[in-house]
């Protein structure tokens, strides 16, 4: 599902690209939405300086890697003159070995973005001409396919850079408002030339986490949605069940200390201010304490927050970060410039992957604790609603089977939830002998993601049902207001009828930000 945003449409303001300095905010909108990006002037003299000292490497003809040797193992094989051109070309199309599905546009966008700012950075020795021929084909919307699997986050996101350096080449296939056609033909509707790489260029277009990044920010911008989401329906839930507002006090907070929960507790305290439901039984409940997910939410959903903030600071830094190899440095002196060219390692994507491998886990536990919510919710003994939330239980049965989906969604989500970094195998003749699996890391956070998101739709679905058993009796006005969201596209369960497309509903509410949409004051903590 492509992400959209609630807000009125309005055209894209056009994007200076400052090297280093993108903001998540540019990221999240340029995920949203496709919009005009421009490379600030003042890159220039730096990109053009780091171009010009390659081309003074070869003319000196001193063996330097990626500029006129061989790559990985083969780094000892000098090339001549004559071929350079060609083994920057030969790398790319060797390199394009990419398999699976086509990585969506709105991941293609991040990933274009994050690598034109880390080549404009001007470490790399790519021409200025390359680097905006990359920016033409963001700015006439001419997508790469890009295979989502084949990299092990290490020497770079190589397979999936290498189709993304196809289109700039005129070779293989794009996707121009959502179909695919062939690059040589997409490039010349839109008055692009192909480009011929020079030396180093086109490593420098493959090495670096990009693709990584690139998936782990869709991650990243999908678990805020669904941490929002979650908070809303627990909150929604916890009326429903009429539980108590009490484990909410931010004094009980306060003492522990921790972060995302004292904020998360803040924002509870908000979403169910001023509700009837609540006051109903504020006397002569009997009940002393709440089951956990409902009494335990601002830990759980705090620690949430906690980690998708480390990741949010992981994954910036990386958006911004110059990952290619080798990497050219210039030091001015008394008898002028001098270019040093350094071999590291900064494609290895071990940071991409542990900020991953996090997100995981809040995602992951968001859905599981909405999951024991709706339990909660369809066990009259512990909620007090009618059993499975339908009149006339035993004709009908209600939600039970939606809990059963529910369940089965939270239990491969723990599954899923396995660290990849963990892992590693060695490639390129053990050369390359440790890897970070990053790419898959954020792969798979899309699917978690859709999975919680349809865990936090059903539960939307039976708090709103419980509210609706309170009746006349209302909840909070934050809270009525996202009942009437979703009561305007489900009605009320009465009956027993077709389910499938209620829960769709409900996930779509989720994913597209619905549910916070018009309280966004009070989630600004997720959003530095």
């Amino acid at each position: 599902m492509t992400p959209t945003s609630t807000s009125t449409s309005t055209p894209t303001p056009t994007l200076i690209l400052i090297p280093g300095r993108l903001a998540l905010a540019d990221l999240r909108s340029a995920w949203m939405a496709h919009g005009p990006i421009a490379l600030a002037p003042e890159a220039y003299p730096q990109i053009d300086a780091a171009a010009r000292a390659v081309q003074a490497i070869v003319q000196k003809g001193d063996a330097a890697y990626g500029i006129n040797t061989g790559f990985g193992l083969l780094a000892r094989t000098r090339i001549p003159d004559d071929q350079l051109e060609q083994l920057q070309r030969n790398l790319i199309l060797s390199h394009s070995v990419g398999t699976g599905e086509l990585m969506a546009d709105h991941v293609v966008r991040l990933l274009m973005l994050t690598k034109i700012g880390s080549l404009a950075r001007g470490f790399s020795g790519i021409r200025a001409s390359v680097i905006d021929t990359l920016v033409a084909l963001y700015n006439a919307g001419i997508m790469p396919a890009i295979p989502v699997k084949g990299s092990v986050g290490a020497s770079g996101d190589l397979a999936p850079l290498a189709h993304m350096t196809l289109a700039l080449l005129g070779v293989g296939p794009v996707r121009v408002k959502g179909e695919l056609m062939e690059a040589h033909e997409a490039l010349a509707a839109a008055g692009i030339a192909p480009v011929v790489l020079a030396p180093k260029e086109g490593l420098a277009l493959i090495n670096g986490t990009q693709a990584s990044t690139a998936l782990a920010l869709h991650g990243l911008f999908m678990a805020e949605r669904l941490l929002e989401a979650g908070i809303v329906t627990g909150s929604l839930s916890l009326d429903a069940a009429k539980g108590s507002d009490a484990p909410f006090d931010a004094r009980v907070h306060e003492v522990r200390g921790q972060p995302g929960q004292i904020a998360a507790a803040a924002i509870y305290r908000q979403l169910v201010a001023g509700s009837a439901i609540r006051a109903s039984h504020l006397l002569g409940d009997e009940r002393v304490q709440d089951p956990y997910c409902l009494r335990c939410q601002p830990q759980v959903m705090g620690a949430c927050m906690d980690l998708i903030g480390n990741a949010t600071r992981t994954l910036l830094i990386e958006a911004n970060a110059v990952t290619d190899n080798p990497l050219l440095f210039r030091e001015s002196g008394d008898t002028g410039d001098t270019v040093t060219i350094v071999s590291g390692g900064n494609f290895h994507a071990e940071p991409v992957a542990f900020a991953a491998d996090t997100l995981a886990l809040a995602i992951a536990e968001i859905g599981s604790i909405a999951e024991r919510r709706i339990a909660l919710l369809i066990d009259a003994t512990l909620s007090g609603l009618p059993p499975f939330l339908v009149r006339e239980p035993g004709v009908n049965s209600g939600f039970m089977i939606a809990h059963v989906t529910a369940a089965a969604l939270a239990s491969e989500n723990k599954s899923l939830a396995h660290p990849a970094s963990v892992d590693s195998l060695p490639t390129s003749a053990n050369q390359e002998d440790h890897v970070s699996m990053a790419t898959f890391a954020a792969r798979r956070l899309d699917e978690m993601a859709h999975n919680t998101a349809a865990i936090v739709g059903i539960e939307l679905l039976a708090a709103a049902q419980g509210i609706d058993f309170h009746r006349p009796l209302k909840t909070s006005p934050h809270l009525e207001h996202v009942h009437a969201q979703l009561r305007r596209q489900v009605p009320f369960y009465d009956a027993d009828r077709y389910f499938a497309p209620d829960i769709e509903a409900a996930k779509r509410l989720v994913l597209e930000g619905a549910l916070s949409a018009d309280c966004r004051q009070l989630f600004t903590p997720l959003h530095p």
